[in-house]
């Protein structure tokens, strides 16, 4: 096959990644209509250690051999995520709307290039660090001018978010040396796993103490808490990861960055398309700020690279 076709089909997909996670972030809130956190995380996962046995099964994956040594570091990788990542992400979004919750989550390419930077030595460039200024200075803004403006937004919400992102954060500079003994659908895979077994556990344990478990199945008789747990569990897990790993082989990895940082847009015009939410004045100058942060410190880390 021509490289030029190749490449073509690899940004084609990254346009369909960048849709399937900005939208993510609404069907996150439509799920919690219906289910409770720990019930609707349970779902989720389910749902793609399901997509992922179909996929086995019909040959479409290999599992290799998971010695003690590759699980260990796959347990401490695991534990920032998808444990607590989503953990915070959804618990979080019970506080917030998914306008606001896109717009914290565009933060996360600025706080690893920080950590980065701190703990694993990587130098920035004066763009990068007026970039970075930048993402601080209209996130700072949002949080200062959500109180009380948003009814659908907390202080609890918010920083429960940044907590999602700084367990992600965390996720990728641990697994910038230990993930070089897996691959990308390797980690997503097991991980997938690890998190359908322990989000199931949880959420069963809690309701048989509470004699609820009839509450664990029933969100699964409405259509709509259906669809967004197959979208969430399938689409938002398994296919990006698929895309994700087809575009790395076609591209360079610095240009996916650039079309991960336009998902906000997405979840935004989402939200208040399909959720009805206010976007407020506050929040498009503070996502103005975000945004053009981002894209100063991500056009000037790809020259840094082609140099």
């Amino acid at each position: 096959m021509p490289v030029l076709l190749e490449q073509k089909r690899a940004y084609i997909g990254l346009i369909l990644m960048t849709i399937i996670i900005g939208l993510s972030f609404i069907l996150v809130k439509i799920g919690l209509r219906h289910a409770g956190a720990i019930d609707f995380l349970a779902h989720r996962f389910t749902a793609g250690a399901i997509s992922i046995g179909v996929l086995e099964l019909f040959g479409f994956l290999k599992f290799t051999p998971l010695t003690w040594t590759k699980a260990k570091w796959l347990l401490l990788l695991s534990f920032f995520f998808p444990l607590l990542f989503f953990g915070f992400q959804t618990f979080g979004m019970e506080n917030s709307t998914a306008s606001q919750a896109g717009i914290i989550f565009a933060t996360v390419p600025i706080i690893t290039l920080v950590v980065a930077g701190i703990f694993l030595k990587e130098k920035t460039t004066i763009i990068q660090k007026v970039g970075i200024i930048l993402t601080i200075v209209g996130i700072a803004y949002i949080m200062y001018q959500s109180g009380g403006i948003s009814k659908n937004t907390s202080i609890n919400g918010i920083i429960l978010l940044f907590l999602s992102v700084f367990s992600v954060v965390t996720y990728y500079v641990l697994g910038k040396k230990i993930s070089l003994e897996f691959s990308t659908l390797e980690i997503t895979v097991w991980m997938t796993l690890l998190a359908f077994i322990l989000f199931n556990i949880w959420s069963v344990v809690n309701h048989l103490q509470n004699n609820t478990i009839k509450e664990f199945f029933s969100p699964l008789a409405e259509k709509e808490f259906l669809w967004s747990v197959l979208y969430l569990g399938i689409l938002s897990s398994v296919v990006t990861s698929f895309i994700t790993n087809y575009a790395l082989s076609k591209i360079p990895a610095s240009q996916i960055a650039v079309f991960n940082n336009l998902s906000p847009i997405i979840t935004i015009i989402g939200g208040v398309l399909l959720l009805d939410e206010t976007l407020y004045g506050y929040q498009i100058s503070g996502g103005f700020l975000v945004i053009l942060g981002i894209v100063m410190t991500q056009i000037f880390e790809q020259k840094k690279i082609k140099k």
